[in-house]
């Protein structure tokens, strides 16, 4: 299977991915960014020094300036390749993958995602053809944007409450970020795995597995905090529980999120995951916002923001896209912390209470499925539906007055996702079971 995947590089070090073959993707993105000078960061795994190195070669072989952040967040990335006018940027990282893998994300100008059909093919492509090094070969320099994305990160929302708060970093990059931008802030904080470690001693750092956020919510509820976030290894992504220790699925949040945005800038278009509740959109336009679903994936979300001049977004697993600026659209989970703080300084509310009108209706939650055809399956199911409204916008989509479906296919493994939500439980149990059936038969 190749590591070039929909949105970004990403294997098994040393067996898919060594400092060899790192050094012919650096070639291939240099030849295809063909930029003057580009950004690279990298997270703490105990490989990702060795790629970076190779990485950076490769840049360099192309005539290529590299600007090394050493180890950040991959937000910081983003924000560095545009807050210093940088033609593109490469970030270290497998992101919430376990510690044996590593890869690479990649963007443009802007921060402007390199992802499967916008460069990635042609940079695998590229690196299996590598350039001789050029002539003039390109220069290496060092740059620390930590404090400038801090205070980027202020700018974010000017609410400033005096809450307590449980943070676990799961041993990923948000602490490097995090722990300069608390000394700003007037919380009382339960600090869980500051410490970036790339062997992940405490658990993986993916908290959309609820395995992943034991630690978490036994520290909100030990210490009586406000609210709890885990960040995944990367910082990319963030979720949330409230004071009552209880998980808020990051749908419900987008809606929350969104009102203060959206009270700054009337009728904005706001962007919401398809598989999110049907409440999210509902808030939003209550809000004075404009809602509007988009599919699956950073990389259309990005695009749809920019291209419809909307404000903010949110998916499922817990991707929150801020317009920092003209230029600058990014997702950010440091962001949606600082985000969330300024809405709980405006509504002075529990964040139980925010969120509770949101839960009105019933989902399923994500189920997952391996069958022989996901194609074939999506066809059958959509043809037992004629006389529903029907959507291709991102695999199946299906909805009723009172009821609606998505059944998405991987984009890397035969496996197939179905979402659903119904006004009242029993509708939700009874349509998730002959979807679930069916998925098994297929």
């Amino acid at each position: 299977m190749s590591i070039f995947k929909a949105y970004d590089i990403r294997g098994l070090v040393p067996e898919q991915l060594d400092p060899e073959l790192a050094r012919r993707i650096g070639n291939g993105a240099g030849r295809f960014l063909a930029a003057s000078r580009v950004a690279v960061g990298r997270d703490a795994r105990t490989h990702s020094p060795a790629l970076a190195e190779a990485l950076i070669e490769g840049l360099r072989d192309t005539g290529t300036e590299v600007v090394d952040l050493g180890l950040v967040a991959t937000p910081m990335l983003y924000f560095a390749v545009d807050h210093l006018g940088l033609g593109g940027g490469i970030m270290v990282t497998a992101s919430h993958n376990p510690g044996e893998y590593n890869g690479f994300k990649t963007c443009r100008e802007h921060a402007i995602p390199v992802a499967g059909d916008s460069g990635l093919k042609e940079i695998e492509k590229l690196a299996g053809d590598p350039a001789p090094p050029a002539a003039a070969r390109g220069g290496l320099v060092r740059e620390d944007v930590t404090d400038r994305y801090v205070e980027h990160l202020l700018g974010v929302g000017d609410g400033r409450p005096a809450l307590k708060v449980a943070i676990d970093c799961g041993n990923g990059m948000a602490g490097v970020a995090l722990t300069p931008l608390l000394e700003r802030l007037p919380l009382e904080t339960e600090r869980l795995y500051f410490e970036p470690d790339g062997t992940f001693p405490n658990h993986e750092a993916d908290p959309l597995k609820q395995e992943n956020r034991t630690d978490l919510v036994e520290a909100v509820r030990r210490t009586g905090a406000d609210f709890g976030v885990a960040f995944d290894g990367d910082a990319d992504r963030a979720i949330f529980v409230d004071e009552r220790a209880e998980s808020i699925s990051a749908d419900l949040l987008t809606a929350v999120l969104a009102g203060p945005r959206i009270a700054r800038s009337p009728g904005a278009r706001v962007l919401y995951d398809l598989r999110s509740s049907r409440a999210t959109a509902e808030a939003i336009e209550a809000a004075g916002g404009v809602p509007e679903m988009s599919r699956v994936g950073h990389s259309f979300f990005k695009a749809r923001l920019r291209e419809s001049g909307g404000i903010f977004g949110g998916e499922l697993s817990g991707h929150f896209y801020f317009r920092f600026s003209d230029t600058l659209i990014a997702d950010d989970g440091l962001a949606a912390f600082v985000a969330l703080l300024d809405v709980l300084a405006q509504e002075q509310k529990p964040l139980s209470e925010l969120i509770a009108p949101l839960r009105r209706y019933h989902a399923s939650g994500e189920i997952s499925r391996r069958v022989g055809d996901p194609q074939a399956l999506l066809a059958a199911v959509e043809a037992d539906h004629g006389g529903a409204e029907i959507s291709h916008l991102d695999g199946l989509l299906v909805r009723y007055p009172d009821w609606w479906f998505n059944l998405r296919a991987s984009n890397t493994e035969p496996v197939v996702r179905l979402n659903l939500e119904a006004d009242d439980e029993a509708t939700m149990r009874a349509r998730r079971d002959e979807l679930v059936a069916r998925m098994d038969a297929a």
